[in-house]
């Protein structure tokens, strides 16, 4: 079994940034990728980005292109969310997801493993 514990979520200005952090404990020595998702009031959970941890190959949604850095930490078995120029949009509670197997980076039923989320405001 893998635990992922999200932390870093927060409220935010517009405009600001914020780091999140998805740690991964317990049997977390072949995670293949790992994600972040989002889910809005009302909304769908979504897709963010997403990191091989092998090759470091990462993947992002459109709308956070340029804006969002997804990273890892191989010996810390940490994966990180660096979010910058954060928009009201971006309001969302964030899930660290972690599987073992290749997958399709953006489809979330391919996750095996997700954290308990971290919740982030951005005011305008």
């Amino acid at each position: 079994q893998v635990q992922l514990v999200e932390s870093g979520g927060r409220l935010v200005q517009a405009g600001g940034s914020l780091r999140l952090s998805c740690a991964a404990s317990g049997r977390a020595d072949n995670i293949h990728t790992t994600a972040w998702f989002r889910q809005a009031p009302g909304k769908e959970r979504e897709f963010v980005a997403a990191i091989r941890w092998n090759s470091g190959t990462t993947y992002y949604t459109d709308s956070v292109k340029g804006r969002f850095t997804i990273s890892r930490d191989n010996a810390k078995n940490t994966v990180y969310l660096q979010m910058n120029s954060l928009q009201p949009v971006d309001t969302a509670v964030y899930y660290c997801a972690a599987t073992k197997a290749w997958a399709v980076p953006s489809s979330s039923v391919a996750y095996d493993y997700w954290g308990q989320g971290t919740q982030v405001t951005v005011s305008s």
